[in-house]
C-alpha cells in the first residue's frame, strides 16, 4: 500500500507526521494509492481542495479538538484500518460569482457557499432556486449554502438544520435574517441551483465565500453541485460521516 501524508502546521501533527513517514514511508502524489491527512476539519479541507485533481481516497486522523470529518489517531496497524475502511463519496458545490466591477469567478466549496455583509449595513438578497423567485427581498447579515458535510459546520452555527449523508439534500440558511422575519431556511434538493442577487451592492457590499475562497463586492452568485467531481473520504467501519450526523442531532 502507498500512502502519501499531509499534516498540518500544528506541533502535534508534525510529530505525528514524522513518526508516521518512518514507519510506513512518503510516496509522491502520483504514485500513492491513499492520501492519509493529519490534523483537523480544517486540514482536511486543504488537502481535499489542494489534491483534487490526483482523484485519490482521503484517511484523515484526527489531530485537533473536534475533528467531525476524522477518523481517531492511532499509528498502529494504519493500513489494515485503510483496507476495511468504508469510503463516504462527496460531491463539491460550484460557484459563480460576478463582482461590481464585472469580473466573473468560480471556485469549489466542500463545507458551504456563504454570503456575508461587509459593512455595519444589513445585506439586502434577492433568492432564488431553479429560476424561481423564493424571497424577494432578504434583510440579513448573510447566507449560506451547506452540503451534507459542511451542515454541522458554519450552518449548524447559524440553525441551519444537519442533514444526515446520502439524505440528497442541501441547506440554504439565512444569517442573523432580520426581514422576513419567520423565514428560517429550507432543505432543497442537492440538483437544484440558487442565484443569489445583491440588491444595493454599492450601499450594501456583500463578499462570497467558497470554503476558504473569498470574493468581495460582488453582486450575483449561482451556486450548482458540482456532480461531475467525485470525492472519497475513507472511515473506520462504524464511524462513518453519516453514522455521525444522525448522532450529532442529539447531542445537548
Amino acid at each position: 500500500m502507498k500512502l502519501h501524508f499531509s499534516a498540518s502546521s500544528h506541533e502535534l501533527a508534525q510529530e505525528r507526521f514524522d513518526r508516521l513517514v518512518l514507519r510506513y514511508g512518503q510516496n509522491d502524489l502520483g504514485d500513492a494509492d491513499y492520501i492519509v491527512a493529519l490534523g483537523g476539519d480544517g486540514h482536511m479541507l486543504n488537502v481535499l481542495h489542494s489534491t483534487m485533481q490526483h482523484n485519490l481516497p482521503v484517511f484523515g486522523l484526527n489531530c485537533g479538538r473536534l475533528g467531525f470529518l476524522m477518523n481517531h489517531f492511532a499509528s498502529d496497524e494504519l493500513e489494515e484500518r485503510i483496507s476495511s475502511a468504508e469510503a463516504t463519496p462527496i460531491h463539491p458545490l460550484r460557484m459563480q460569482v460576478t463582482c461590481e466591477d464585472g469580473s466573473q469567478h468560480t471556485a469549489l466549496a466542500i463545507n458551504e457557499v456563504s454570503l456575508i455583509r461587509q459593512t455595519h449595513n444589513a445585506a439586502n438578497i434577492r433568492v432564488e432556486v431553479d429560476g424561481k423567485h423564493a424571497v424577494e427581498q432578504l434583510v440579513c447579515d448573510g447566507i449560506l449554502l451547506a452540503t451534507s458535510v459542511g451542515s454541522t459546520a458554519y450552518n449548524l452555527s447559524a440553525h441551519g438544520p444537519i442533514i444526515p449523508l446520502g439524505a440528497g439534500l442541501l441547506a440554504l440558511t439565512p444569517i442573523s435574517p432580520f426581514r422576513p422575519r419567520r423565514w428560517r431556511g429550507a432543505l432543497l434538493s442537492e440538483n437544484s441551483r440558487v442565484t443569489l442577487e445583491v440588491l444595493e451592492p454599492g450601499f450594501r457590499p456583500v463578499s462570497a465565500s467558497a470554503d476558504s475562497s473569498e470574493y468581495r463586492h460582488i453582486t450575483t452568485v449561482s451556486i450548482e453541485q458540482a456532480n461531475d467531481i467525485t470525492l472519497r473520504l475513507m472511515y473506520d467501519p462504524g464511524f462513518s460521516l453519516a453514522e455521525r450526523a444522525i448522532a450529532e442531532q442529539f447531542h445537548t
